[in-house]
């Protein structure tokens, strides 16, 4: 059987921490799709096309990595449509490891034969987050070493088309 992970994220924007985290599951999987997912309890940086499109570009030298756009779906739903039977996760700390076990619980629940895979972050991404991020970006920093280049040019272009 083919193992097929799926990693859902709202990936506003990317980091190089979720690259590792995409890099280290395309080791362990057959085939790992990044699931560009919409949070409602967020406020977006990068519409649902431009999350779709940077973060396709972001990771087009993986060879087994698949982007995919979902608008509104259980993330179980979704993960069944695609044929996978793994969700990829990364976590940073214990408050993300109490939230992850608690969303694999669900998870478990509504769907019986999907198994939740956890990977911690390597420790020069576990204190960066995509919120933090934006904050940073809103009031001008410099978040580079952070992005993947594409996502970083991509904000830099927001930036100036908002001056």
């Amino acid at each position: 059987m083919k193992k097929i992970a799926l990693f859902p994220g709202s990936f506003d924007p990317l980091t190089n921490g979720h690259v590792d985290t995409i890099r280290r599951g395309a080791l362990i999987f057959d085939e790992v799709i990044v699931g560009v997912f919409v949070n409602t309890t967020k406020k977006s940086f990068f519409t649902p096309e431009e999350k779709l499109q940077l973060t396709s570009a972001a990771l087009a030298d993986f060879q087994n990595v698949r982007v995919i756009a979902q608008s509104r779906q259980l993330t179980v739903d979704s993960a069944k449509e695609l044929g996978a039977n793994f969700l990829l996760r990364g976590i940073r700390s214990v408050k993300d490891y109490e939230y992850e076990r608690d969303i694999a619980a669900i998870n478990k629940h509504l769907s019986s034969e999907l198994e939740t895979v956890i990977l911690l972050s390597s420790e020069e991404y576990a204190h960066i987050s995509s919120s933090m991020l934006k904050e940073v970006i809103q009031f001008g920093g410099n978040v580079e070493k952070y992005l993947p280049p594409v996502i970083n040019q991509a904000i830099q272009r927001k930036r100036t088309e908002e001056a």
